[in-house]
């Protein structure tokens, strides 16, 4: 103990805002030349982002914005309860799929046996039979692990095979959801949405199952389809919405109709805005209730978070603990009630019980040895965090009132409109993946091209339906390693390597690892002279020159003319043409690979060039 107190940053000086910018100024500068150097403007532009459905992302944050409030009160931005440092302070709800009627028992028992508190169960034609739900809960107690369900073709039956299932049990304390989500459905089948079943199951359940939720306002199948942040809670909120209104005409007060409601929602590896989505949509269900009459300690939407199907990989599929390990992060930070972590393998196939295991354990660390569930809304007061929250929801309830205008959530649907708003997003989606703006570690970028491939069985066929179509963000590029996968013979492009190591070693990496996006191998040289280069390409089809500006402009035109004469038909640069120097440089080079160009249709055309399968 001392008289003098400790001063922890008392030896630094005081950091501003003009601090900062002469850092970043550094960065943008450092090789520039002499007169075009940029403005700290020019720069902040540069580092300044926009989503594809329209957030703004500053670069630095440096004031609050709202007040914070408290958690558990309204507007519940900040959570829906106040936790008292209980490390299991979510619900660990793992999925279940699998129509292997012993495999899902057992993993159902071993589920909650090892950590998870509840159980979902996708039921359907493509899944759990409605006959078999029975069984593959045999040995479980309702009273003390929730159930729920859902069903992408038959949710009625599958509602009733719960209920049926819950009558063995105490109805005053059997705890659950039977994922009636009408809206969900026809956007998934394509068919005309009917919301009759809604008040006669939440009549039947307020009467006889007072721990059981009758609907589900899932907008993972939104997210599946490539909605966006915003798009999927306007989505939720206009579903929410049409459910009140089809309870109230039938005689269901609000508060009732508040109380049967969860809401399914996705999470995914953009932690941050995941985090701020799950308080948006607190804090706009909460405007909903307070309009609605529902008395202000209701008004809380309660969350099922989901990692995002959408984002799991095929290829490289072990990145996907990573990134559902970030995106169960962003869950409970944002503080979703419970919480569903996809097995790293699901784009696969059926996930096994080591799969299964690592999905589970993912939740157990983050709960019990990270201690995320002590704390209340850990990312409150992020400036960050906080304008996009603020954003989100301004965003999300302005698209929600132009679906009001158009007729709710069921003329949307019916009209196209819901179908359109994606269709937008998936194109700006598609641009930014395929230049590589939203990269993929493992698939788009850092590929691993000797990757051997993770044997799993195979899923059911699912029936054909007509609405929404789900696409997996690193579709396009796996689509482009089956096409090199499938030609007769490896497809390959000839790396022409200019110079010494020092010359060319960081142009030769990226170009690799770009190639190797598709599966393309990538025989190459080493310096040597002109005519040396062109006999080791012999039989190519395709060249890429490699090697820097210095080197391009001594030898670039040479070695091109050379190839060009030995039969290569195609030959490109690492970097510009213009790093040339020569006036003739597009007669003799007909193209270029940069960071920033369009990875996917670069490589379609490769490949149709040097022998990919169609």
């Amino acid at each position: 103990m001392t008289e003098t107190p400790l001063l922890l940053a008392g030896d630094f000086d005081a950091v501003t805002a003009a601090n900062w910018d002469v850092e970043v100024l550094k960065v943008f500068n450092r090789r520039r030349p002499a007169g075009k150097e940029l403005t700290i403007d020019q720069a902040m532009a540069r580092l300044h982002t926009t989503t594809v459905d329209g957030v703004e992302i500053d670069p630095l944050y440096t004031g609050p914005g709202a007040p914070l409030g408290h958690p558990g009160v309204m507007p519940f931005t900040r959570g829906t309860t106040v936790k008292t440092g209980d490390a299991a302070a979510w619900d660990i709800q793992q999925l279940h799929e699998d129509p292997e009627v012993a495999f899902s028992h057992a993993e159902v028992l071993a589920d909650l046996e090892r950590g998870a508190t509840s159980v979902w169960l996708r039921v359907g034609a493509d899944a759990i039979a409605p006959g078999d739900l029975a069984a593959v809960l045999s040995g479980v107690d309702p009273t003390l692990a929730g159930v729920s369900v859902s069903s992408e073709d038959d949710p009625r039956s599958a509602a009733a095979a719960l209920v049926s299932f819950f009558k063995q049990f105490d109805p005053a304390k059997v705890r659950g959801n039977l994922g009636l989500d009408p809206l969900a459905l026809s956007a998934r089948t394509g068919e005309a949405p009917d919301l009759s079943c809604c008040p006669e199951w939440v009549t039947a359940v307020l009467h006889e199952l007072p721990l059981v939720r009758a609907l589900t306002v899932d907008v993972t199948g939104y997210d599946a389809a490539g909605a966006g942040d915003v798009d999927q809670l306007a989505f939720a909120l206009a579903t929410g919405v049409a459910y009140l209104r089809s309870l109230e005409a039938a005689g269901i007060s609000v508060s009732d109709a508040f109380g049967q409601i969860t809401f399914r929602v996705s999470v995914n590896a953009d932690q941050f805005t995941s985090i701020a989505r799950l308080r948006a949509l607190r804090r706009v269900w909460a405007r909903v209730g307070e309009v609605s009459g529902v008395p202000a300690s209701e008004r809380g939407a309660v969350q099922h978070a989901v990692t995002s199907w959408r984002m799991i990989t095929r290829d490289d599929p072990w990145v996907n603990l990573l990134r559902t390990t970030i995106a169960t992060f962003a869950a409970a930070v944002g503080g979703a009630e419970s919480i569903t972590t996809l097995p790293f393998d699901t784009a696969l196939g059926l996930p096994d019980d080591f799969s299964r295991r690592m999905a589970r354990n993912i939740q157990l660390v983050a709960a019990e040895e990270s201690n995320i569930g002590r704390v209340n809304d850990p990312a409150g007061g992020s400036w960050y965090v906080e304008s996009l929250t603020e954003q989100l929801a301004a965003k999300a309830w302005e698209v929600f009132t132009q679906i009001e205008a158009a007729g709710g959530m069921v003329e949307a649907l019916t009209s196209g409109l819901i179908a359109e708003r994606i269709a937008a997003t998936n194109a700006a989606r598609a641009t930014a993946l395929a230049t590589r703006k939203l990269p993929l570690t493992g698939v788009s970028m850092f590929p691993k091209p000797d990757e051997e491939r993770r044997v799993t069985r195979p899923r059911p066929a699912a029936p054909e339906r007509a609405g929404l179509v789900p696409v997996r963000d690193s579709a396009a590029f796996e689509a482009l390693r089956d096409r090199a996968a499938a030609a007769s013979v490896t497809p390959e492009v000839f790396l022409a390597c200019l110079g010494e190591r020092r010359d060319f070693g960081g142009r030769e990496m990226f170009t690799k690892a770009l190639l190797g996006v598709a599966g393309i191998a990538t025989p190459g040289s080493e310096g040597g002279t002109a005519a040396e280069i062109a006999a080791q390409a012999s039989g190519a089809k395709f060249a890429i020159l490699c090697s820097s500006a210095a080197v391009y402009a001594e030898q670039a035109i040479e070695v091109a003319e050379a190839l060009k004469a030995a039969g290569v038909a195609t030959v490109y640069i690492a970097g510009r043409k213009s790093e040339t120097g020569a006036e003739n440089v597009d007669a003799v080079i007909d193209g270029e690979v940069f960071d920033g160009m369009d990875v996917v249709a670069f490589l379609n055309a490769t490949l149709d060039q040097i022998g990919g399968a169609e």
